[in-house]
C-alpha cells in the first residue's frame, strides 16, 4: 500500500488493464476485501466465490513517477454461456473515489473486453446508489433485486457504445482531468 498521503499528492495517471501480475491480483482481493467485507459489511470474513475461479480481473492502478504504484480500483468479468458476460464486484478505494472515472474506466474496459471475446449480453447487479452512473454509461435497468441483503439492479450494457478490445493486458493509461483547467 502507498505510504503517499493522497490528499496532498496527485496522481496524473491510472492504468486500467487486466491484471497480470501477483501483486495485481492480490492488490484487487485485497481492495476487494476492504470494500465490501471491511467498510461495506456485505460479507463476513472473506467475498470470494466460484466465480473468482473462472473470472478475469481488470484493475486501475496509481502512478507514481509514471510507475505501476497500487492497485485503486478493480472489476471481474466473466462467461457462465457463451455470448452471455456478467460483471461484478466493481470495488474503488475510498481515497480514490473523487479521482475522475475511474469506475467508468474500469466499466468501459471490463464490456470492451467481453466485447472483445465474443460477448452478446452484458449484465450486472449494481448497487442502487450506482444506477445513475451506469445509465450514464448506456446501461439500461432491467430488474429491482436483492443480493445479501443490499438493494441492487440488474442492468444491461448497450454494446453499440461499447467498441470490442482485442488485448485487455495492454489496456490504457487514464489521465486525470484537473478542476479550472
Amino acid at each position: 500500500m502507498s505510504a503517499l498521503d493522497q490528499s496532498v499528492f496527485h496522481c496524473p495517471g491510472y492504468y486500467i488493464r487486466a491484471a497480470g501480475e501477483p501483486w495485481e491480483h492480490a492488490g484487487a482481493a485485497a481492495l476487494r476485501h476492504r470494500v465490501f467485507v471491511e467498510e461495506q459489511g456485505i460479507f463476513t470474513g472473506h467475498d470470494r466465490d466460484a466465480i473468482d475461479d473462472v473470472a478475469t480481473a481488470l484493475v486501475a492502478i496509481s502512478t507514481y513517477a509514471h510507475e505501476a504504484d497500487e492497485v485503486v480500483g478493480t472489476v471481474r468479468i466473466h462467461q457462465p454461456e457463451p455470448g452471455l458476460w456478467w460483471g461484478s464486484r466493481l470495488a474503488v478505494d475510498g481515497r480514490f473515489r473523487r479521482v475522475g472515472r475511474l469506475g467508468s474506466e474500469l466499466i468501459r474496459l471490463a464490456v470492451r473486453t467481453a466485447h472483445g471475446r465474443g460477448c452478446e449480453t452484458f449484465l450486472a447487479h449494481v448497487q442502487s446508489q450506482n444506477v445513475p452512473l451506469f445509465r450514464r454509461l448506456h446501461w439500461t435497468l432491467e430488474e429491482e433485486v436483492s443480493l445479501h441483503g443490499v438493494p441492487h439492479a440488474r442492468m444491461r450494457a448497450d454494446l453499440a457504445h461499447y467498441p470490442p478490445i482485442d488485448d485487455p493486458f495492454a489496456g490504457w493509461l487514464s489521465l486525470v482531468r484537473r478542476a479550472g483547467r
